[in-house]
């Protein structure tokens, strides 16, 4: 059968679907001037329930897409996942660290057995489990202004970017390349030191309020890189509009004189436990429910939809 013929028997089987005898509301009829090969292959079944909701062209849109995740921890893990599930068809993961126990508690890629296995590569493998056609690369580096050409090549430009860095040097030059290419992306502030995930919300990073870690950002990005945020900058952030709670000190820490790090060893590691002022405490409710909230703004943006942002109070 020719293609026209293929295209005018697809639209006449549209028209003439029977339609939906279920309860509930009645399902959204094919477009009629819909291309076969817009359409889910009936070999990816397993983004069936997706496509119910964004369509065959969604799932198109989807499939070619290209998004880049910086940060695969807390929030960065769960974005990631939620992404390859969602029907994305290529991902590309940046991380410097390795597995630590510590990260149990809100990291996908952490069980028994990955411990001092890097994050990306974990991680990679647990993406292609769940979809073994994802297009899926892995840079085990630290984002940073050496290495910015190197991760974002110009030229292979990505359709977004996920950011979930929680190093604020490295954070704010990466949202300015971002900006200054204009490659869009959703950045994540302050996930630690939160209790409850109904708290988050997504806005303009100018909008963010509560949240110390989103002020310093938005204080660097207005001294050192210029940005006007006296209006919105078009880059959604998600938050919580918690404020945080102080870390509390556990009863072990006094057999090593206050927190040790127990990360595994790794040479030229620059960004360590040790380095920071203070650990915060995090729940994986919280961070992981920061990490889907990104992924759904990516997901949203890509197929076309709107994502609803909230303004300052």
């Amino acid at each position: 059968m020719s293609q026209a013929h293929t295209r005018a028997a697809h639209a006449e089987a549209a028209v003439c679907a029977p339609v939906n005898t279920r309860k509930g509301k009645a399902e959204t009829a094919l477009p009629v001037d819909l291309d076969p090969d817009e359409t889910l292959p009936r070999h990816q079944r397993r983004f069936d329930r997706t496509a119910r909701l964004l369509g065959d062209r969604g799932m198109t849109a989807l499939a070619e897409a290209h998004v880049v995740v910086f940060g695969v921890g807390g929030v960065g893990s769960f974005a990631v996942e939620s992404l390859a599930r969602s029907g994305v068809g290529r991902l590309t993961l940046v991380d410097f660290d390795d597995i630590c126990v510590t990260n149990t508690n809100r990291q996908l890629h952490t069980l028994k057995g990955t411990v001092g296995r890097t994050k990306v590569e974990v991680m990679a493998e647990r993406c292609r489990l769940i979809n073994p056609r994802l297009e899926i690369a892995i840079h085990e580096a630290f984002y940073e202004k050496t290495t910015s050409d190197q991760l974002l090549p110009s030229g292979e430009e990505p359709d977004f970017v996920v950011d979930a860095i929680d190093n604020i040097t490295a954070k704010c030059h990466l949202l300015d390349t971002l900006r200054r290419r204009d490659i869009p992306v959703v950045t994540s502030m302050g996930a630690a030191a939160k209790m409850d995930p109904t708290l988050i919300r997504v806005a303009d990073i100018k909008d963010t309020y509560n949240d110390p870690f989103a002020r310093d950002i938005r204080a660097i990005l207005r001294r050192q890189y210029a940005w006007d945020l006296s209006e919105a900058v078009g880059v959604p952030a998600v938050f919580s509009i918690e404020r945080p709670h102080a870390p509390t000190a556990l009863y072990y820490d006094q057999q090593t004189s206050g927190f040790q790090c127990v990360c595994p060893p790794k040479e030229e590691r620059g960004h360590s436990c040790d380095d920071r002022v203070q650990v915060e405490g995090s729940l994986g409710f919280v961070t992981g429910a920061f990490g889907l909230a990104c992924a759904a703004v990516v997901v949203n943006r890509l197929v076309g939809r709107d994502v609803k942002m909230v303004g300052l109070p």
